[in-house]
């Protein structure tokens, strides 16, 4: 038994380097990203980092990890992940099956892995069932810009880089044109508009951005659970969708059963952590599903979908949310080398967390 003797989180935040007009995210402009960690210690000396999902709703996942989540952590067994995370949800579902509470929950399970990878001296992808592959294709997740010249200038910057795959949060025909011209024919190119459309408005936009050809369409439909609209935009759409960066285990298993999606996107910081990553891949092999995870973040989190995406039978596209910063706590984990992301080789999530960088980008 590895017995949890203490549970705490820190917030940090990162500011990004803009060497051009700022990003806008949810209607606000992006200059920084956030950071929610969570650190289990154990009586035998072995400690877990864990991430749930930070940006701009850390306080209340912080505070649901803080007063509820974490006391109850406390004396429990870290090497029964499936015992305690299956207790920890059936004591919480009064306070939500989503939100906070299930970012929390992410956490703590994903800190529970990263224990077990240690306590085994195995990296975490061994543990989930192995992998012939040392690294992994990244695409780049380009923010959202107002100005078609500048989602050509990041395109640009992204090929340069040496990635073969980019994503764009843009919701006009003249952004897409702009990448696809800049990228030309050979690049896959997805776009990610973030459910800003009714059904009949996402078949209308599906159609126009046919001329680009994007690998996929990305939560094309308000509100994200309407899985039936999704369905129809997939039939009639003419374009291949993808959705699930706000989805449950159970929102994707109605998905599946209704053929909303071609390609699965379970968020680890979101969703549960690894072991409800773990289901829901399962879920889609059997579908006939491909997955894709949402990672657009660059902690424990990040780290945990590679190891997750390595165990994959087929080779899967890690996200890499594209912002630079002067320093990070995870350091050269987080960066792709020509389009390439690594997969730790060291046990648990196999990679430290920088403390003096963690203290010094340390709010809270």
């Amino acid at each position: 038994m590895l017995k949890i003797t203490n549970v705490e989180t820190l917030v940090i935040n990162m500011p990004m380097k803009l060497d051009g007009p700022v990003p806008m995210q949810g209607g606000q402009a992006r200059t920084s990203i956030d950071m929610l960690l969570v650190r289990i210690d154990t009586d035998a000396g072995i400690t877990g980092w864990g991430e749930g999902f930070g940006h701009r709703i850390w306080p209340a996942t912080r505070a649901a990890i803080d007063t509820l989540i974490g006391p109850m952590c406390v004396g429990r067994d870290a090497s029964a992940i499936n015992v305690l995370m299956d207790d920890l949800q059936r004591n919480l579902h009064g306070v939500g099956r989503n939100g906070p509470a299930l970012y929390a929950l992410s956490a703590i399970d994903i800190a529970l892995w990263d224990i077990a990878g240690k306590a085994a001296n195995l990296p975490l992808y061994r543990l989930l069932g192995g992998s012939p592959r040392q690294d992994l294709p990244a695409y780049s997740s380009l923010l959202r810009y107002n100005d078609p010249a500048v989602v050509a200038r990041y395109t640009e910057q992204a090929l340069k880089r040496g990635y073969r795959d980019i994503k764009l949060h843009q919701i006009d025909v003249a952004s897409v044109k702009a990448a696809r011209d800049v990228a030309g024919p050979d690049i896959a190119i997805t776009i990610d508009t973030n459910c800003p459309w009714t059904v009949d408005e996402a078949i209308a936009m599906a159609h126009a951005f046919q001329p680009f050809c994007p690998m996929w369409l990305e939560e094309p439909v308000w509100p994200p659970e309407n899985h039936a609209g999704l369905a129809r935009v997939r039939a009639e759409g003419g374009l291949d969708l993808a959705a699930g960066e706000n989805a449950t285990t159970s929102d994707f298993k109605r998905m599946f059963e209704m053929g909303s999606v071609t390609y699965a996107q379970p968020s680890i910081t979101k969703v549960g952590g690894v072991s409800e990553m773990r289901n829901i891949m399962a879920l889609a092999q059997v579908a006939g599903v491909k997955v894709v995870p949402h990672s657009a973040y660059f902690g424990p989190g990040l780290i945990a979908s590679i190891h997750c995406i390595a165990s994959m039978p087929k080779e899967s596209l890690v996200e890499r949310y594209a912002c630079d910063f002067d320093v990070n706590p995870l350091h050269d984990a987080i960066h792709p080398v020509e389009g390439r992301i690594p997969v730790p080789q060291e046990p648990g999530l196999g990679v430290e967390l920088d403390a003096g960088v963690m203290e010094k980008l340390r709010v809270g």
